[in-house]
């Protein structure tokens, strides 16, 4: 199997969810101002997935690491950088979800969750400009958005693993084999 190309799945993340450079400049100028709510969001979205049954198996004995995790990754996006070493770090957060099973669905309403317990931080802190208000809530909006697009990655790249996995042993083909089949045809030019 090859190597994640970190770079281009930025990239691709970016696009994808309109997470801009004008938006990365933002949560860096403007993410110190928040820092100091991220404990009470974390506390929040928490609170709330404990509400929720078939999330609390996913939290039993170990809620106090989670949350100290969970609060480093909400400082780390509001102060970047938004770069490879972001992407492969939210790649990682992406397979510890999938080593744990964790339903992908439950990363998509957690992060509508999370922005949720946001959303009123920010209608607070610039209640008083309301461009910055929605410059800022764009811009939580995308960048949560391309964390998400790049975690879902690594469900789709541990299903193909595992799917493949499956195709060898029914066909008893080795990995060597395959990786020898795979090269030849992506090689081989499309026929019209």
């Amino acid at each position: 199997m090859s190597q994640m190309d970190f770079a281009n799945l930025c990239r691709h993340g970016k696009q994808y969810s309109g997470f801009d450079a004008d938006d990365e400049q933002l949560l860096v100028a403007e993410g110190a101002k928040l820092l100091p709510y991220l404990s009470q969001v974390t506390e929040q979205f928490y609170a709330e997935l404990q509400q929720i049954p078939a999330a609390r198996p996913f939290l039993e004995g170990r809620l106090n690491a989670l949350k100290a995790t969970h609060k480093a990754w909400l400082d780390s996006v509001f102060t970047g950088p938004y770069n490879s070493d972001f992407a492969a770090y939210m790649h990682h957060v992406g397979d510890v979800h999938v080593k744990v099973r964790l339903p992908v669905e439950f990363m998509t309403s957690g992060t509508l969750l999370i922005q949720k317990h946001l959303i009123p931080v920010l209608a607070d802190l610039y209640a008083g400009d309301p461009v910055m208000m929605g410059r800022m809530m764009k811009a939580v909006s995308a960048v949560t958005g391309f964390c998400l697009i790049i975690m879902q990655e690594s469900y789709q790249t541990s299903l193909l693993a595992r799917e493949l996995e499956k195709f060898m042993a029914i066909t008893g083909i080795s990995r060597a084999l395959f990786n020898n089949l795979a090269s030849a045809y992506k090689d081989t030019p499309a026929i019209a």
